[in-house]
């Protein structure tokens, strides 16, 4: 790789890992420290879109935050305004934020960001793992971000990586199948019970409200600084099903993926995956114990509890967000899934 890319790019990258040559240079490069008010920002006005091109910086496309919309990584200090982070000394820093900006006039992707802030609070009602909770301004949707954390002494830099990756596929052509994934969540989270229930979840989430852009990079897992490891509160949710360019569903089950998968034969497969982990004379005794929680009663149960919420969001989308014809479209398939969990045994 070209030490030049490095340099302009690895120097505040999301995570904790950074180059420190490239860290460096960005710190001396920084330029005069700036702030902007919520509103300038959502309203990308001269005077932000110049400040930002004078960092290299375009509005127009992805600003150093992988992914096909326009977002940029901006840090609230204690003077309530929003300066871009790695120009703010971390003794200011008391909010951080991924600021994602609506694309072009097209009303289906306005309608997809427009979304992101309930589907967020759906999921939290479906009992996933949420950090917080988004907020749209004009065409701004301000995400709080859950790998930084401030504190007394500072900011805590959480390290996260991608199921590409820890499934050993980090191309970006490379698809890990669902039982991929599992197979290294049980092998590789310090609660395997836990991580596999919360990510079965977020995949029947998923088919049951449209997410169909679920490939490898919009799911991750986070190690924090006592060697703990799980996944990220969930990111990226949104009825992708809207989208012009008709996305298809990435990652599947193997075998079990055909319209709506077996939730049974996945809680079956998991189960296995489990039970093979703990035989392996290498896997570490603890790690053993924990995987002896992962039985069909846990997961049986998990799952179920997804039901009722399923059931109260296909009858009422629309008080929880849900524009009317997005509800509409995906009531009937929000039913089947609550129906399917509920029959599990």
């Amino acid at each position: 790789m070209d030490w030049r890319l490095l340099l302009a790019g690895a120097g505040n990258s999301v995570g904790n890992l950074r180059v420190k040559e490239a860290a460096s240079w960005l710190a001396a490069n920084a330029g005069p420290l700036r702030g902007f008010t919520d509103d300038e920002v959502a309203e990308r006005g001269d005077n932000f879109a110049e400040y930002l091109a004078s960092h290299g910086l375009f509005v127009a496309g992805s600003s150093g935050v992988q992914g096909e919309w326009p977002k940029i990584l901006l840090t609230r200090a204690e003077d309530g305004l929003l300066y871009l982070d790695h120009t703010l000394p971390d003794a200011r820093a008391r909010e951080h934020y991924i600021v994602k900006f609506g694309r072009g006039s097209n009303e289906a992707l306005a309608s997809i960001l427009r979304h992101e802030a309930p589907y967020m609070a759906l999921a939290r009602m479906l009992g996933l793992r949420v950090h917080a909770d988004l907020v749209l301004l004009k065409r701004a949707l301000f995400i709080p971000r859950f790998d930084r954390q401030v504190t007394g002494g500072g900011v805590l830099r959480l390290g996260q990586e991608s199921i590409a990756t820890l499934t050993g596929n980090p191309g970006f052509d490379a698809v890990p199948s669902h039982d991929e994934v599992c197979r290294q969540l049980l092998r590789q989270c310090t609660h395997p019970l836990a991580e596999v229930l919360e990510y079965i979840k977020r995949d029947v989430a998923n088919l049951a409200l449209g997410n169909k852009d679920n490939h490898a990079r919009n799911t991750a897992v986070q190690r924090d600084f006592s060697g703990g490891i799980r996944l990220t509160p969930l990111y990226d949710f949104a009825p992708m099903y809207l989208h012009p360019d008709g996305i298809a569903r990435r990652i599947r089950w193997e075998g079990n993926d055909s319209g709506a998968p077996d939730w049974n034969r996945v809680i079956d497969t998991v189960c296995e995956m489990a039970q093979t982990l703990r035989d392996e004379k290498r896997m570490p005794s603890a790690q053993k114990k924990a995987l002896r929680e992962v039985c069909r009663p846990a997961l049986v149960e998990g799952l179920r509890s997804m039901a009722e919420p399923l059931k109260k969001i296909a009858a009422h989308g629309t008080d929880f967000g849900l524009e009317p014809a997005v509800h509409a479209h995906l009531r009937l398939v929000i039913e089947a899934q609550a129906q399917r969990l509920t029959a599990l045994n």
